[in-house]
C-alpha cells in the first residue's frame, strides 16, 4: 500500500535526509539546552532571560516531535502558539518553568528508547538527566524558597550542569535509519510528566506536614514512587487471569466499541450478503463514511468509482492494489491517524480483493459446467453418429439384414436424439439424473451394439432391481466400447469382452490388445490424455461424471493380452 500522506492544498512539502536530521535534530536540542541554560543562569530576573528564553522556544518549535517537520501550521494554531507564548513571558514565574522543564523531561523520555543506535540512546538520556536536575535541583529550590540551596544551585548551573552540555556536543553523531524515527508516543509523555509532578508535589507534601528537610522530602518520595512501581510491575506481570493489571489494561487499550470495532462487525456483515465486488463497496465505504474523523471519500477501482460526503482541504491518497482511495477529514491528519487510516484501507482491499477472487471463481465454475456439459453431449453426439455410420455401412454392404437392423436400432437412437434435442434447448435443464432399470439399460445396450462383434457376459442368479443414471452408464459405456472399436482398428482381429455384474452394478470392458503405454496409463481418467484417436476428454469426462453420481471408473487390468476398463460404485 502507498500513502501520499496528509496535506493541505497545494502546500509544498520536502523532506529532510535521514542523515542530515540526525545532525539537525542534535544541534538543535542542544542549543535549545544551551539557551535554557544561560536564561537560568543569569536568572528569572534579568533583562535577558526574557528574550533567551524566547529564543529557546523558537529553537523548541523547529525540534519538537509532535508535528512533522514537513507539516505548515494554519493561522490559528500559530496565533495560539504566539499567544501563549508571550502570556507566559509575560507573567513568568518558577511554577511556568517547572511545568515547562518537566514536559520537556517528558518528551525526551517517551522519544529515548525509540532510537537503536547506542550514542543516540546515550545522548538523550544525558538530556534527561540535564532537565531531572534543573527540576529538582535549581527550580524547586527556587519554587519552595530555599535560601540553603542557593550555594548548591550556582555551582550546579556554573561548573556540572555546562559540563554535562559539554559531554553531550561531543558525543558521537551516528546516521539513524528512517524507520527509527518514530512518532511520539502520549502515552509515555502522560506517564513521565505525572511521575514528575508527583516527585514535586510529594516532596512538598512531606516539607509541608512532616516539617522535613528538601533533600529528607526528596529522597522520601523517590523511595515511595519506587515502592510503587514495583508492586505495579509484579502485579503487571503476575498471572491473575481476568483481574491482572495486564489483561485489564490490554482490555481497555483495546478500545471495545470504538467506531473501528463497529465499522469492522459491519464489513463482515456486508462481505456475507453482497455478492458482487461493487454491491460490497459501495455499502462498506457508506459505512465508512460515518467515522467521526471524516467528511467525505472517494474510490476508484476496475468495478467503477463513487463519492461520499463532502471534500476538504485535508486529503490522504491510499491505494490497494487497484483500488484508489481518498480520504477527506475533518482537520490536519496526525501520523497515528494516518496509521489507522491505512489499516481501514487496507482491510477494505482485503475483503474487496477477496469480493472479486470469489467472483472470478463463481466464472470459472460456470464455465467449467457449461464445458463439461457441452464435452458430453459431444461426446454423446459423436457416439450416435458413429451408431449411424455403422448402420448405414450394413444397409449399403448387406441390404438384405439391413431392414431388421434398422427396425430394431432406429427407436433406440431416435430416443437419444430426442433426449440430446432437448438438452440443446435446454441447457440449465437436468435432464442427466433419470434412472433405468439395470437389467432394462443392459438389455438396451446389447441391442444397440448386437451387430459389433463384441462377446457379451452376464453374471446375474436373478433379475436385478438395482437403478442406475442411464445417462452416465451410457457415456461411459460407449466411451469404452468406441475406444475398444478404434483399437480393432489398428490391430485386427482384436477381441472385445463386454460383461456387468448384476449383483453389484459393475460393468466391464475388456480386450486381448496391446498394453497402454504406462505414462498414458497414469493419467488416464483423472486428466486428459492426447490419444490417436482423438483430443482424450471421452475418458476423462466420463470419469468425472461417475465420480458425481459416486461410481468410479478405473483401469482395472494393463497387460498385453489383457486390458480391462470397470464402472462401479465407490
Amino acid at each position: 500500500m502507498r500513502s501520499s500522506g496528509s496535506r493541505r492544498g497545494g502546500d509544498d512539502m520536502t523532506t529532510l535526509n535521514p542523515a542530515q536530521w540526525a545532525r539537525s535534530s542534535r544541534w538543535l536540542s542542544l542549543a535549545m539546552l544551551v539557551f535554557l541554560h544561560a536564561a537560568f543562569w543569569l536568572g528569572v530576573e534579568h533583562m535577558w532571560a526574557r528574550p533567551l528564553l524566547l529564543a529557546h522556544l523558537g529553537l523548541f518549535l523547529i525540534w519538537q516531535p509532535v508535528w512533522r517537520s514537513e507539516a505548515r501550521l494554519s493561522w490559528g494554531n500559530s496565533l495560539f502558539i504566539l499567544g501563549v507564548s508571550l502570556a507566559a513571558l509575560t507573567w513568568l514565574n518558577w511554577w511556568i518553568l517547572a511545568f515547562w522543564v518537566g514536559g520537556l523531561f517528558a518528551l525526551v523520555g517517551a522519544r529515548a528508547f525509540s532510537f537503536y543506535a547506542r550514542w543516540q540512546r546515550i545522548y538523550h538520556l544525558l538530556v534527561m538527566a540535564y532537565l531531572l536536575a534543573v527540576l529538582l535541583l535549581h527550580i524547586t529550590p527556587h519554587l519552595f524558597d530555599l535560601p540553603a540551596f542557593d550555594e548548591v544551585t550556582n555551582n550546579l548551573m556554573t561548573v556540572a550542569l555546562p559540563l554535562m552540555l559539554v559531554v553531550m556536543a561531543l558525543i558521537p553523531v551516528e546516521k539513524e535509519k528512517p524507520d527509527a524515527v518514530q512518532a511520539i508516543d502520549f502515552f509515555y509523555v502522560l506517564l513521565l510528566f505525572t511521575l514528575l509532578t508527583v516527585l514535586v508535589l510529594g516532596t512538598l507534601a512531606f516539607m509541608t506536614l512532616n516539617q522535613a528537610g528538601y533533600l529528607d522530602a526528596l529522597l522520601r518520595t523517590l523511595f515511595l514512587i519506587a515502592v510503587a512501581l514495583f508492586v505495579l510491575g509484579a502485579l503487571w506481570h503476575a498471572d491473575f487471569g481476568p483481574f491482572g493489571l495486564q489483561t485489564s489494561f490490554s482490555r481497555y487499550v483495546l478500545s471495545i466499541g470504538t467506531p473501528l470495532e463497529v465499522w469492522l462487525k459491519q464489513l463482515a456483515v456486508e462481505a456475507q450478503l453482497d455478492s458482487s465486488p461493487r454491491e460490497f463497496i459501495e455499502s462498506a465505504t457508506a459505512h465508512m463514511i460515518e467515522m467521526p474523523w471524516m467528511s467525505g471519500m472517494t474510490w476508484v477501482s476496475a468495478e467503477g468509482h463513487g463519492t461520499l460526503g463532502s471534500a476538504s482541504p485535508h486529503r490522504v491518497d491510499l491505494v490497494d492494489e487497484d483500488l484508489q482511495v481518498t480520504l477527506f477529514t475533518r482537520q490536519a491528519v496526525a501520523p497515528t491517524v494516518l496509521l489507522h487510516m491505512r489499516l481501514l484501507v487496507q482491510v477494505l482491499g482485503y475483503f474487496y480483493q477477496a469480493k472479486r477472487r470469489e467472483q472470478r471463481l463463481r466464472e470459472i465454475t460456470r464455465q467449467q459446467a457449461i464445458y463439461e456439459t457441452g464435452a458430453r453431449m459431444t461426446h454423446d453426439l459423436k457416439n450416435m453418429l458413429q451408431s449411424l455410420f455403422a448402420l448405414a455401412s450394413i444397409a449399403q454392404s448387406e441390404p438384405a439384414k439391413a431392414q431388421p437392423i434398422l427396425q430394431q436400432q432406429l427407436p433406440v437412437l431416435s430416443q437419444r436424439i430426442e433426449s440430446l434435442l432437448d438438452k440443446l434447448k435446454s441447457p440449465g435443464l437436468e435432464t442427466d439424473a433419470r434412472e433405468i432399470e439395470l437389467m432394462a439399460w443392459w438389455e438396451e445396450l446389447c441391442q444397440r451394439y448386437q451387430h459389433r462383434g463384441f462377446e457379451w457376459q452376464l453374471a446375474a442368479k436373478s433379475r436385478s432391481a438395482i437403478n442406475i443414471p442411464a445417462a452416465m452408464f451410457d457415456c461411459a459405456a460407449d466411451n469404452l466400447i468406441e475406444n475398444a472399436l478404434n483399437k480393432r482398428l489398428r490391430e485386427p482381429g482384436l477381441k472385445i469382452v463386454v460383461s456387468l455384474d448384476a449383483e453389484s452394478g459393475a460393468l466391464t470392458v475388456s480386450d486381448n490388445g496391446s498394453a497402454i503405454p504406462a505414462g498414458y496409463a497414469e493419467k488416464l481418467l483423472r486428466t486428459v490424455v492426447p490419444s490417436e484417436d482423438g483430443l482424450g476428454v471421452g475418458l476423462y469426462q466420463a470419469a468425472r461424471w461417475a465420480g458425481q453420481h459416486d461410481f468410479m471408473m478405473r483401469l482395472v487390468e494393463n497387460e498385453p493380452g489383457k486390458v480391462s476398463f470397470s464402472l462401479a460404485r465407490h
